[in-house]
């Protein structure tokens, strides 16, 4: 893996565990909900459930300004391990859906660095932390999450890209502008501080992007979201997803869906401008009503 990566130091972060409180307020439920523009969607009123992967709202990080890194994020070496590769981004997550979160109420959340590991990639080192987290009210448990982040090294002139996979259209299909007032207002709901998504001089120049890059976890949600709109008689009780290539901001990209035979389940993939697939995921379905 190369003298840069100590493993066996990163790992003894595995197991470290921290527990934050938060209240589902109305608002971000309100200001995502015309960020998207989803009538599906509730109006924030006391007891309306959140949607699947809208959790992400709640149980932001807090971290002073002082704090921040070059890149946007907090300081490594708190809570995830100092891994010393410059660029980080979401991998994929998997999701547990029990019971929804309902606005009003008050919910603790339990994270736990579950695994990190490395291997080598086409560019060279790569190492994936995954956390999970654990939704409750008392005693209720009411969804869990395993989320993966990859870090690597800073890009180089000719590093290999993978070969595109071109998967076609779904049976139901949503086209998205990405434009920077969409990254920025869902950075801002998000509290999210990684300057990738906002600062195109940062991405471009430091981090070698064509654009500003789409967060994966508003494809991850807008994926979701299409079956909402599709689907509105069926609840989501499980879910993951896979990030195979970033998203750039300026040109159209397309949200695909297309049932299984059975009804049990729906495929779900996102592609950029090119029709190259950039998101892969799965969501369980079960209907309006059905005990999980």
């Amino acid at each position: 893996m190369g003298e840069s990566i100590d493993l066996a130091h990163l790992q003894q972060w595995v197991g470290r565990q921290t527990v934050r409180e938060d209240e589902i307020g109305a608002f971000p439920l309100r200001a995502l909900k015309a960020t998207l523009e989803s009538p599906q969607v509730g109006d924030g009123e006391p007891g309306d459930p959140l949607p699947p992967l809208w959790h992400w709202l709640y149980f932001l990080p807090l971290d002073p300004q002082s704090s921040l890194g070059p890149d946007g994020h907090a300081e490594r070496g708190g809570f995830l391990p100092p891994v010393p590769l410059p660029r980080r981004m979401w991998a994929g997550g998997r999701f547990g859906f029990m019971s929804p979160l309902r606005v009003g109420e008050r919910v603790s959340r339990t994270s736990t660095v579950w695994s990190v590991k490395a291997k080598e990639g086409r560019s060279g080192p790569l190492v994936f932390v995954t956390v999970r987290h654990q939704f409750h009210a008392g005693d209720t448990v009411h969804l869990w999450e395993e989320h993966d982040i990859v870090y690597r090294g800073a890009p180089a002139p000719d590093e290999p890209k993978p070969a595109p996979l071109r998967p076609g259209e779904g049976a139901f299909r949503r086209v998205m502008v990405p434009d920077d007032v969409l990254l920025f207002r869902y950075s801002a709901l998000t509290f999210n501080g990684h300057r990738i998504h906002y600062d195109r001089r940062y991405a471009t120049s430091v981090e070698g992007y064509p654009g500003l890059v789409v967060h994966g976890p508003l494809i991850a949600t807008l994926l979701l979201d299409l079956v909402g709109r599709e689907m509105p008689d069926r609840h989501v009780s499980a879910y993951s997803f896979r990030a195979l290539r970033p998203t750039f901001d300026g040109a159209p990209f397309s949200l695909h869906g297309t049932l299984d035979e059975g009804g049990s389940a729906v495929r779900l993939w996102a592609c950029d401008a090119d029709g190259c697939q950039t998101m892969e995921a799965t969501a369980s379905l079960r209907p309006a009503g059905e005990a999980s």
